[in-house]
């Protein structure tokens, strides 16, 4: 699959900025199809972000020191694999929450 500079900056930028970069790709790159795969990916990686620390910070102790560490090291994880898969050209779904990605139709 061929896919410009720019549709990987784009798609890099999304799990870089985050809910921002989303909002940029959504906004800039509503047309590129690789973009907004990757743009979505960053959504619902934000958004599992969200939940561990909402679970994490209500659950006393237990939550603070095994479910924030932990849950934040595994987002950071898949945003890692995000990035290299934006950079390298891949549309590969992200392991254990990528598949809801695809459930977003913008």
């Amino acid at each position: 699959m061929a896919n410009t500079g720019e549709s990987k900056l784009f798609a890099f930028l999304a799990y870089l900025l985050g809910i921002i970069g989303f909002l940029i790709g959504l906004l800039l790159k509503k047309n590129d199809k690789f973009a907004m795969y990757h743009a979505k990916q960053s959504l619902v990686l934000f958004i599992a972000s969200v939940i561990v620390g909402i679970v994490g910070g209500f659950v006393p102790v237990i939550g603070w020191f095994v479910i924030l560490p932990v849950g934040y090291l595994l987002v950071f994880i898949l945003a890692i694999i995000g990035i290299i898969n934006a950079l390298t050209g891949k549309e590969k779904a992200l392991p254990l929450i990528g598949k809801y990605a695809a459930k977003f139709d913008f």
